[in-house]
């Protein structure tokens, strides 16, 4: 039993953070007339419900739900929902990260600081010149994809995933050196192209490679995605625009996520995250075969066959990444039964 006192918790600036938006957001359906549109799209308020929640509690952000209820569900484009993914995001994983620091969760500090500046550089090289060139059809199979094969690993590793403890402590350059390879890459592919997925990508590497435990990877995830949200809803909304619709979603499901991203932080301590990762690993595979099954006739068998292909990789990618992850532990406990034979013969 660890007889340090608990780092102490400034929840203030949290309901300070609460204090400036909810205020804002009350002058934008007041004074700006913004109320119409707000009730006008209550059903996007209701699916982020349930959105926060995971963005919250899990490594998948709001736009996880977000992308495929406008895409799939309400037969919006995908750069919509791209674009709402960035904007809902900013508001619900900024609330939930500012509760997560507020709180003095533990953090895989060394990488995320990496991850951070990757993604400030990633996110905009991005969109300006990857995101452009990737078509509307792919913009919906890569979200599949990536969440699809997630979700896959999740149920296949759920029990090895849950029950580590702790973080292997590798060399604070490599953890910042990592998180810097994930943040510019991640960014400028996944992130700029669907809205979502550097948190997922942190996520992997830190459960599989660094044997993190979930109360470090998950608070670790939701930070860079909501700073790769700020960033890519700043880029969008002063360089090259955002997609007609955003605004009114946003409007609707802003003050919705606010709280409920937060609030996935708190229950899931209560409740445990296993049971919330397989449900949420559920839906992810639910909604890859979804859109393959609504694309089929767009993606024609080849198509369809390389998106199956593309999730079979990811999932390859994964296991060499657990490999890796194995070894280097390996070698750290090895050298550090070296060093205690060495100090038992100094003796």
């Amino acid at each position: 039993m660890s007889l340090l006192p608990p780092p102490k918790r400034h929840l203030w600036i949290w309901f300070l953070w609460l204090a400036l938006f909810y205020g804002s957001w009350t002058l934008l359906v007041t004074a700006l007339g913004g109320w119409t549109d707000a009730l006008a799209h209550w059903p996007m308020a209701l699916a982020m419900a349930i959105g926060s929640y995971a963005a919250g509690s899990t490594p998948m952000g709001g736009g996880t739900v977000g992308f495929p209820i406008l895409v799939l569900l309400f037969d919006q484009p995908a750069q919509l929902g791209r674009d709402f993914s960035f904007a809902v995001q900013s508001i619900g994983m900024t609330s939930a990260s500012i509760f997560i620091l507020a709180r003095r969760q533990p953090l895989a500090g060394a990488m995320l600081m990496g991850a951070l500046i990757g993604a400030t550089i990633g996110v905009p090289l991005g969109i300006f010149f990857i995101a452009p060139w990737v078509p509307p059809l792919w913009i919906k199979i890569v979200f599949a994809v990536v969440w699809g094969s997630f979700g896959i690993l999740h149920l296949w590793r759920i029990n090895e995933i849950s029950s580590h403890e702790g973080m292997t402590d590798f060399d604070e350059r490599w953890d910042n050196r990592m998180g810097l390879f994930i943040g510019l890459i991640s960014g400028a592919t996944v992130v700029s192209v669907s809205g979502v997925g550097i948190d997922m990508v942190l996520y992997t590497v830190l459960v599989l490679v660094c044997r993190a435990d979930l109360k470090i990877a998950i608070p670790t995830s939701v930070i860079i995605m909501a700073w790769s949200s700020l960033v890519g809803i700043f880029i969008k909304g002063f360089f090259t625009g955002v997609q007609p619709g955003v605004y009114e979603n946003w409007l609707a499901a802003a003050p919705v996520v606010a709280l409920g991203a937060p609030l996935g932080v708190l229950v899931v301590n209560l409740i445990g995250r296993k049971p919330t990762l397989l449900v949420v690993a559920v839906l992810c595979v639910g909604q890859l075969v979804w859109t393959l099954t609504q694309e089929n006739r767009s993606l024609g068998i080849s198509g369809t066959v390389l998106s199956l292909v593309a999730v079979g990789v990811c999932l390859f990618g994964f296991e060499r990444l657990r490999i890796w992850g194995a070894i280097l532990v390996g070698e750290i406990k090895r050298k550090h039964q070296e060093r205690l034979a060495t100090t038992e013969r100094s003796d």
